[in-house]
């Protein structure tokens, strides 16, 4: 009889957003047991909402947003986002350069396939999104993976960049604001990136969906503000900032030499007009999202919500000896340490394993953003205080006697 298996595409594309530990909360929902779920950065079961007026404007719009849209997306949100861009400082940009897409996610997979030959490299950093990785794998690329540099801050390590740069290296991704990490990176890191891209030739892929989920003063700053000589691709969206992940709306920004890219750019119009267009209700409150309020905003004041939950996760989890962390500085992930030789660690996903059967909570291994050692796990703090306060107690009680056991 004949059966159906995957591509050998997908061989070697490793994206955790399925998993052995995500297979396994959901099999022990199914039995009835509650899990308390850190595990993926999606606002609205935490109680937060987007802001009264961008609903409106979507449920307004949607009688009128019935048919398709140009394949970069409607008029009013391209231009919306091409003033954004301006805002950030960068030039160049008019509405031919946005292309708006359902979510950054689609549109980061897009520019891999339209720019990535069998065996091309991409800088990618370690610990990334992971998407990055899955996207340029199965577009035949190959992803090089930089480090980021925990006593740094997790900052890019720029020397470690410039040593993977081959001739066969099509481009560099940067990821900042961070997933998972919850860095901010300095306008002088960014600058050095800048000039080895303007060194090497290279193009710049800025994720910034955060850029508006800032904390304790520190800027952000966009790279392509700083290299309007190299060829960038920003990416952004509403999904964080505003708190409405499920409706599907992110964009990304041309700038620089664009006449260097033409036959790249030409590839990106082909790829975007055979999806035809993203979500065109969602497209609709583009201008009034970035002209009006976002619901960010008030969470990352002192007082807000993720700002003191960001706050009682990282002193609960350093308080549990034998974790510590850098305090995140933006989104609404942490990337703790755990000490492998104290607890016998050496396999990450075993660990968040066996912590979800004794616990019931629900965390990502280091391995599922591509981080090489069995050390790190990522904490998704949007929960309230009070569940945040369950899932490091009992982390804490897990680890006072847990040691990882090997088979022989």
């Amino acid at each position: 009889m004949r059966t159906f298996e995957k591509s050998s595409k997908l061989d070697n594309v490793l994206y955790d957003v399925r998993g052995p530990v995500v297979d396994e909360a959901g099999r022990m929902e199914e039995e009835g047991k509650e899990i308390l779920k850190l595990n993926i950065g999606n606002p609205y079961p935490f109680g937060f909402a987007a802001p009264e007026e961008v609903i409106r404007e979507m449920l307004d719009n949607v009688q009128v947003s019935q048919g398709y849209s140009d394949s970069r997306g409607i008029g009013s949100a391209r231009e919306a986002i091409a003033e954004y861009a301006a805002s950030l400082g960068i030039s160049g940009v008019t509405v031919n350069d946005v292309y708006t897409g359902n979510g950054v996610s689609e549109l980061i997979n897009l520019c891999m396939q339209a720019l990535l030959n069998n065996g091309d490299e991409i800088l990618i950093p370690a610990p990334d999104y992971p998407l990055w990785t899955a996207t340029a794998t199965l577009a035949g690329g190959k992803a090089v993976h930089y480090i980021c540099d925990e006593e740094a801050d997790w900052y890019p390590d720029v020397e470690d960049i410039r040593r993977k740069i081959t001739d066969r290296t099509k481009a560099i991704v940067i990821i900042n604001p961070n997933n998972p990490t919850g860095a901010v990176y300095p306008r002088e890191i960014l600058s050095q990136i800048a000039d080895l891209a303007r060194e090497h030739e290279l193009i710049l892929f800025s994720d910034e969906i955060y850029d508006r989920l800032v904390m304790d003063d520190c800027v952000h700053t966009s790279i392509a503000s700083l290299a309007p000589d190299v060829f960038c691709v920003t990416f952004s969206g509403l999904s964080k900032s505003h708190m409405i992940a499920g409706f599907r709306i992110g964009w990304m920004v041309l700038s620089g030499p664009k006449e260097r890219a033409r036959g790249y750019i030409e590839g990106l119009n082909m790829l975007s007009s055979m999806r035809l267009c993203s979500n065109v209700p969602a497209q609709a409150i583009v201008r009034t999202a970035l002209k009006g309020a976002q619901a960010s905003g008030e969470y990352v004041r002192p007082g807000g919500r993720v700002y003191e939950q960001r706050n009682y996760i990282y002193k609960a989890l350093t308080d549990i000896p034998g974790i510590t962390a850098v305090k995140p500085r933006a989104a609404f992930y942490i990337f703790p340490k755990i000490d492998t030789k104290r607890f016998h660690i050496r396999d990450d996903e075993q660990f968040a394993l066996d912590f979800l059967h004794e616990k019931q909570v629900l965390l990502v291994p280091g391995k599922g953003f591509n981080w090489q050692e069995p050390d790190h796990f990522r904490v998704v703090y949007l929960p309230e205080i009070s569940q945040l306060e369950q899932a490091a107690r009992s982390l804490g009680d897990f680890l006072a006697t847990y040691r990882q056991k090997w088979e022989a």
